[in-house]
């Protein structure tokens, strides 16, 4: 079978590695504007390297794409859907807006194939691992169909519901996850400045009621104030902004989420853009400082 993996940025390198290597029969082909990042590829798994999107997709069964944001979708799209085979399947990693994955399910099924919306959770390391959670929108039956493929990178797939749902559930994963991880930053902030062993306190707490996927994996790199790994502050201010404006269209109030967002500029005003967006910590530590409370007497 053939596959096209379009993007080999930090998490579509490694998808497309998994693929290549998940058994023998597969011819894997991959594209990025990027040139080095084709032939560093090839190298390290093998495959072959197209110049192009139409030259990656051409007669490909299945199609795996992990993009930036809805601009670069739309344009893959525009080249990609007049030469996608017939029942051919596309699945589409990109964190983008569900209106995008929407139109773009439409144009593929008019063209007699499939899309799925297939946003993922879990990072670098998760793409690494061949570990993500991906949270799928489409068809059932191109579903079914991809599942044993995304399955060659990913722990945990699941079927959300029709189009859109994917970039929906990834929505929902994202409110909940920065809220998390900007009181992981107070919290650190509070014990150090308290004058408490933090690292001791972190293992206190990942026994209890507060513990976290992100307390497990990013408190030691925030206490430490090491970012120069995953996730990056401008793709989570991306996330958040798809997230604000699906919110506001449905009337949804979100005050924590866009408050984190205000903390997240702030952070791309530090110079921190590239940072690992648990960098927020750096915020917490540069604008922790508050002025105590005045007592007030209270006259009886």
């Amino acid at each position: 079978m053939r596959i096209a993996c379009l993007g080999l940025g930090r998490m579509g390198f490694h998808i497309a590695g998994h693929l290549a290597s998940r058994d023998g029969s597969d011819d894997v082909v991959v594209f990025d504007v990027v040139e080095e990042l084709c032939q560093d590829w090839v190298v390290e798994h093998g495959g072959t390297a197209a110049d192009s999107v139409a030259a990656a997709v051409t007669e490909a069964s299945l199609i795996v794409t992990s993009l930036p944001s809805d601009r670069e979708l739309d344009a893959v799209s525009a080249e990609l859907v007049p030469l996608i085979a017939d029942q051919a399947v596309w699945v589409d990693h990109s964190t983008t807006s569900a209106r995008i994955a929407r139109q773009t399910e439409g144009r593929v099924s008019v063209a007699g194939a499939h899309f799925l919306d297939a946003p993922v959770s879990g990072g670098v390391d998760g793409a690494r691992r061949g570990a993500l959670t991906v949270m799928v929108g489409g068809e059932y039956g191109a579903f079914a169909r991809a599942e044993p493929l995304i399955g060659a990178y990913a722990s945990q797939v699941r079927h959300m519901g029709p189009s859109g749902a994917g970039q929906l559930t990834k929505m929902t994963n994202q409110i909940c996850v920065v809220g998390l991880c900007q009181a992981l930053a107070e919290g650190l902030d509070f014990a150090a400045r308290s004058g408490l062993d933090v690292e001791n306190v972190v293992q206190a707490m990942l026994q209890g009621s507060s513990t976290s996927w992100q307390m497990e994996n990013r408190a030691d790199k925030m206490h430490e104030g090491e970012y120069d790994f995953g996730f990056s502050t401008t793709l989570m201010r991306k996330d958040i902004g798809l997230v604000l404006d699906e919110a506001s269209a449905l009337g949804v109030s979100l005050p924590v989420t866009a408050l984190v967002g205000q903390f997240l500029a702030d952070v791309d005003a530090m110079g921190g853009a590239s940072w690992d967006w648990c960098s927020l910590m750096e915020r917490q530590r540069h604008f922790g400082s508050a002025s105590p409370t005045t007592d007030r007497q209270i006259e009886s």
